[in-house]
């Protein structure tokens, strides 16, 4: 199969070795400048010693070629690295093993025109991925690939589906005019190497300058010259990466179009349509039973408890079901997203999914389609989900022997925590990004409105808009002050220069007072609505809104509570001399007192367990229990500052969940006029 690459993978191919021409040019530059200094601080220390041999003359001959050789060295180092890729993780299966997925492998690869992957390895989550140890080496040898498959993207896939992610992967590699990619990938590792991954080059030097304090002058002489060659590596590093990111971007067009051929557009629409649903659930899951770890709780298969989370809230946003899998619409994945302002990313190395759905559409190649799930594809797949969930949690370390919780259990406990973590859905997510405005008019006579009138599609929809215009708007500014460097964007279907951006922001401005006055509007309505009648929730509803704007209006003071603590305790992250740490000890102590009372009120309350294990609780009553020491005989002791620091990240966490659990007592509160008949009545 061959496919003609488009006008635009050409010119940015173009551009990419173009930019790796003027990278070649000033690496040579700058290698004969290193050559040179390296001859000449060998030589000249070979020629202070034969002028006068002496101890000093030695050591600062010495010296004087060590600084030329670490110098020659970082220049050269990038030719003995070789990036190894951590397998651990990683889960190895054979032809042997799984014959059917081997053999949609097979074809694949002969229809893209690719050479079949050297393994095939299983991983835990919702991706696929190509990947092969590289170094300098391998731009000019030949190299086998090696093919990782998520066993969560596995579970939420039809066979065609995987079949088109798969094909997108070798997509990549199926042309010789894709080779410019790898190239140019190559190339930036090179000086990605030489700018950044510097540490063993530092250590090496720094050992070197320990020896004497002759060589420390040198080492730094070493260090100030290889951060100016860094400095133009950094230049060009920038200079060839953006233009790498764009080829980049057009080679996943290229592949998609290489997947859509072999298995169709409209499969591999709908999987990365998907995809993100699918992965949001399998985090869910993970995050479910990293709460759970001081309770020892484990999952004997989390691929099962994902299928369940990705119905579960696939039924929650009424998405159609198509082939046993959640069908997610293009207009469903964006319905939050009202901004109007459009700015190429270059520094993207994908392109959206909205762009690459709109080529798959144009492309509109039809395949005969196998709309079986992915994982019959598999002999037992069921039996290697529990494997790679039991290797997956032997990673985590428990108290006591662990406990695999039941797929019921878990999704009754997962339901219930979804239900105490959420607010209600019949409020239609008009909470979900805002708070009940505490500056309503109170005194306004109740309109006519119904429940749903209060939280209808459009109300809700003036929320996203103001949260996307002060978001456009905060872009705009930085455009305007140049902390965004680009040429031209577009707002609202029209193409601005970045010299007009100033033009857009009385618009933008206008824009936001007249979409807040109606959000405020429609608040003052919301509160006239539930503090009117004789319903017996009445008085309930009133003195809820008022402990939450109580609490609201005390929310920023009692964070300053953690600002402070954080800001007197900075010294400890930085080199502070014995004396100073004392002292700066000292001054915390009344910001500590503050925190410790405002953390031993939510364990008065009994609030703090709902929110932390046993162990934080037990934990946060010996720390505020205690008059803890943190410096003692000029160190730290770690496991009291340990402590301070749990204490400082729980606090603003507990604040957090105090404020959350009052707003959603308020609406439930409110949810009551919904499921009350004789409340419309009243209203």
């Amino acid at each position: 199969m061959y496919i003609q690459v488009s006008e635009d993978f050409k010119k940015k191919s173009k551009s990419a070795i173009l930019a790796i021409g003027i990278f070649v040019m000033v690496y040579i530059l700058l290698f004969l400048f290193t050559v040179l200094l390296t001859a000449a601080c060998i030589g000249g220390g070979i020629l202070l010693i034969i002028a006068k041999p002496m101890f000093l003359t030695l050591m600062l001959g010495i010296g004087a070629a060590g600084t030329g050789v670490f110098i020659f060295f970082f220049i050269i180092k990038f030719l003995f690295k070789k990036h190894i890729n951590d397998r651990s993780h990683l889960t190895e299966i054979t032809r042997t093993q799984e014959p059917a997925l081997f053999k949609m492998i097979d074809e694949i690869v002969e229809e893209a025109g690719t050479d079949f992957p050297k393994k095939v390895y299983l991983s835990y989550d919702v991706n696929a991925s190509v990947f092969y140890d590289s170094s300098f080496w391998s731009m000019f040898l030949p190299i086998k690939k090696n093919l990782t498959i998520g066993a969560g993207l596995i579970n939420t896939t039809t066979k065609q589906e995987l079949k088109a992610i798969l094909s997108h992967e070798f997509g990549h590699f199926s042309q010789r005019s894709m080779k410019v990619g790898s190239y140019v990938y190559n190339v930036n590792q090179i000086i990605f190497n030489l700018v950044n991954d510097d540490q063993s080059y530092r250590n090496s030097v720094e050992s070197w300058a320990n020896i004497s304090g002759y060589f420390s002058i040198f080492a730094a002489i070493s260090m100030f010259i290889t951060q100016k060659i860094q400095w133009v590596l950094t230049k060009m590093y920038s200079f060839v990466n953006i233009r790498h990111l764009a080829l980049s971007r057009e080679m996943e067009f290229h592949a998609d179009e290489v997947a859509a051929h072999i298995a169709g557009s409209l499969s591999l629409e709908e999987s990365l349509l998907r995809i993100e649903l699918a992965s949001n659930s399998y985090n869910n899951v993970l995050t479910f039973y990293e709460s759970r770890i001081s309770k020892n709780q484990a999952s004997k298969n989390i691929y099962a408890e994902q299928s369940f989370v990705m119905n579960f809230f696939a039924q929650l946003n009424e998405v159609e079901i198509k082939h046993n899998f959640p069908n997610i619409k293009l207009s469903e994945s964006g319905l939050f997203n009202k901004s109007k302002l459009v700015i190429e990313n270059q520094w993207a190395s994908h392109p959206s999914h909205e762009e690459r759905i709109t080529r798959l559409r144009a492309l509109n190649i039809i395949k005969e389609a196998n709309h079986e799930p992915a994982r019959n594809l598999f002999r037992d797949f069921e039996q290697t989900e529990e494997k790679l969930t039991a290797k997956l949690f032997s990673r985590v370390k428990y108290q006591k022997e662990k406990i695999n919780l039941e797929l019921n259990t878990f999704k009754a406990e997962f339901e219930e925590q979804y239900t105490n973590d959420s607010f209600d859905r019949v409020f239609n997510s008009y909470y979900n990004n805002k708070n009940p405005d505490f500056t309503v008019d109170k005194n306004q006579i109740p309109k006519k409105l119904s429940f749903d009138d209060l939280f209808s599609k459009e109300k809700v929809e003036l929320v996203y808009a103001l949260i996307a215009l002060e978001n456009d708007k905060n872009t705009i500014e930085a455009i305007v002050n140049k902390e965004l460097a680009l040429k031209t964007f577009d707002y609202d279907g029209q193409k601005y220069s970045a010299s007009e951006a100033h033009k857009l922001l009385p618009m933008l401005n206008n824009a936001i007072t007249d979409v807040k006055s109606q959000i405020q509007q429609n608040d003052s309505d919301i509160y006239n609505y539930f503090s009117t009648g004789e319903h017996g929730r009445k008085n309930e509803f009133i003195q809820a809104y008022q402990r939450l704007a109580e609490f609201d209006h005390q929310y920023e003071e009692k964070l300053s509570v953690y600002t402070d603590m954080s800001n007197a305790t900075v010294f400890m992250s930085t080199q502070t001399p014995f004396d100073q740490i004392k002292h700066k000890f000292s001054l915390m102590i009344p910001f500590e007192e503050k925190l410790k009372n405002e953390i031993r009120a939510y364990l008065e309350d009994g609030t703090a367990s709902v929110d932390l294990n046993e162990q934080d609780i037990k934990d946060m009553d010996y720390y505020i229990q205690n008059d803890l020491i943190y410096f003692n005989n000029n160190q730290y002791l770690e496991s009291n500052i340990q402590l301070l620091i749990n204490a400082m990240n729980i606090y603003p966490y507990l604040l957090s969940r105090k404020y959350f659990r009052m707003k959603k007592n308020l609406l439930d509160i409110m949810k009551e006029w919904k499921i009350s008949p004789e409340m419309e009545k009243v209203n």
